[in-house]
C-alpha cells in the first residue's frame, strides 16, 4: 500500500536542466555534457555540491566553477549555470502530482541553491510564481539549501519520510538522476527514473494503482 509519492523538482515536475546545458555546449562548440562531466567529478566536494548544501556564496561558485571548467578545458563562469538551472513547469506531471495527493501524502526533495527566486531557481517572477503555486500542493518538501544535505545522502530520504510520518518501504520516490535512485531504493523506496513524463507517468500508474490523468 503506498502512502506516500515524494517528487524531485527539476527534472521531474519541470523540463531538465540538462536539456538547456546541452543548449549551451552546441552554442558555445563544447563537447556534449562538458557541464555534467564537471558537476560529476569530485563530486561531495566540487563547487556544484558546496553550492547546493549551501557552502559557498554565489560569487564564490561563479569563480569555483570557472576553475574547476578551465581545468577541464574551457572556462566557464558560475553564474551563467545559474541561469540554466529554472525549467519550464510539465502540466501532465503537476496533474498528476494532484491525483496522488488526493489519495496519499506528497513530498518534494530537490537539490537547490540559493539563487534566483524560490525553491525552483526561477530567473523570472512570473516563473517563480508558477513554480510556488506547485510547491504549495506538497505536504513537505526539503530544499539541500536550507537543510544542509543533498541527494544522494541517506539522510535526505529519512528525513523526508520522518516529515510525512511514513516508511520507505510505503513510499514512492521519482527522480532523473539514478545516483539519486540508488539511496532511496536501498532503504526501501519503490523507485522511479523519469526519462519522459510519458514513461514516468506510467511507471506512476502501475505503482500507486490509481490513474493520474
Amino acid at each position: 500500500m503506498v502512502e506516500a509519492v515524494i517528487w524531485d523538482f527539476g527534472g521531474v515536475l519541470t523540463s531538465s536542466p540538462f536539456e538547456a546545458f546541452n543548449r549551451y555546449e552546441r552554442e558555445r562548440g563544447l563537447p556534449a555534457d562538458f557541464i555534467r562531466g564537471i558537476n560529476a567529478t569530485n563530486p561531495d566536494t566540487n563547487a556544484w555540491a558546496l553550492f547546493e548544501r549551501s557552502e559557498c556564496s554565489l560569487d564564490e561558485f561563479d569563480r569555483l566553477f570557472a576553475e574547476e571548467s578551465a581545468a577541464r578545458g574551457s572556462r566557464i563562469p558560475g553564474r551563467d549555470i545559474i541561469e540554466l538551472l529554472a525549467g519550464d513547469i510539465r502540466p501532465e506531471m503537476v496533474t498528476a502530482l494532484k491525483r496522488c495527493k488526493e489519495r496519499t501524502k506528497v513530498g518534494c526533495i530537490t537539490n537547490n541553491v540559493s539563487a534566483g527566486k524560490g525553491a525552483g531557481m526561477a530567473r523570472s517572477s512570473e516563473k517563480a510564481e508558477a513554480v510556488a503555486e506547485v510547491m504549495s500542493l506538497f505536504d513537505h518538501v526539503i530544499e539541500s539549501s536550507k537543510v544542509g544535505i543533498r541527494k544522494p545522502d541517506p539522510r535526505i530520504y529519512q528525513m523526508a519520510c520522518e516529515a510525512l510520518g511514513v516508511s520507505a518501504a510505503a513510499s514512492v520516490y521519482l527522480d532523473d538522476l539514478g545516483i539519486n535512485l540508488k539511496p532511496a531504493k536501498a532503504l526501501g523506496m519503490t523507485t522511479i527514473k523519469v526519462v519522459s513524463p510519458e514513461q514516468a507517468l506510467k511507471d506512476l500508474e502501475a505503482a500507486v494503482g490509481f490513474p493520474l490523468a
